[in-house]
This record gives structure tokens, sequence and C-alpha cells, in this order.
């Protein structure tokens, strides 16, 4: 499955932002899709994950970001809002085919080439 991103950019604190991705290829068996972070020198974190029974978030971005997708359309959405400096990073659109979906980036398959956010003070 290829993954590709779009809809990063600079915002300032307490801005917003909606990222898009979208897969091709053999999309027929993905079951989880997610969104994944990575902070200049930092480790990845697992921002969203969304599956047939829901959507899981990490405490960081609870009750500000909001994952939806679009299975007919093959289309992964993360809207961003009250986005602070700590938000900036590489946001990772990824998937596989595991009958799990968790925040674990090991996981996960398939990545696309990442887009940046950035969030200014």
């Amino acid at each position: 499955v290829e993954l590709t991103e779009s809809g990063g950019g600079e915002v300032q604190t307490g801005g917003s932002l909606r990222l898009s991705c979208k897969a091709s290829g053999d999309t027929e068996a993905t079951y989880c899709m997610g969104w994944f972070r990575r902070a200049a020198g930092k480790e990845y974190e697992g921002v969203a994950t969304i599956d047939s029974h829901g959507t899981t978030y990490a405490d960081s971005v609870k009750d500000r970001f909001t994952a939806s997708r679009d299975k007919a359309a093959n289309t992964l959405d993360l809207q961003m809002n009250s986005l602070n400096v700590e938000d900036t990073a590489i946001y990772y659109c990824a998937a596989h085919d595991k009958a799990v979906c968790q925040l674990r980036e090991d996981l996960f398959s398939d990545w696309g080439q990442g887009t940046q956010v950035t969030v200014a003070s």
C-alpha cells in the first residue's frame, strides 16, 4: 500500500491544520490506519489509530485532534485544533493488515513520506 500525506505547514499557536492521507495500491486488506509523528531528536509517537471498532488517541492530543477515515475513498484525515509548539513534528500516515490496531509503530508495515507541521509561538 502506498501512502501520500498532504496538508502540513506552519501555523501559530492555537491555530488549526488538517492533514490528509491517500492510500493506493492493494488497499483491500488494510485493517488499521494511523497517524504518527516524530519531533526533532525524539522517538516516534503514536497520535491516532482507526479501525472498524473506533479511534484511539494519544493522551497528548485527545480532545484536540480528530481522525476520520473514508474507506471508499481510501483516505485518512487528521483535523488538528488548538495546536501548540509541542505538536511541531513530521507527521506520518501508516497502515497495516493485522487484526490489532494500537498506537505502536512496530505494528505498521506501510508508511508515507511524512509532512512537516510547525507551530510557531
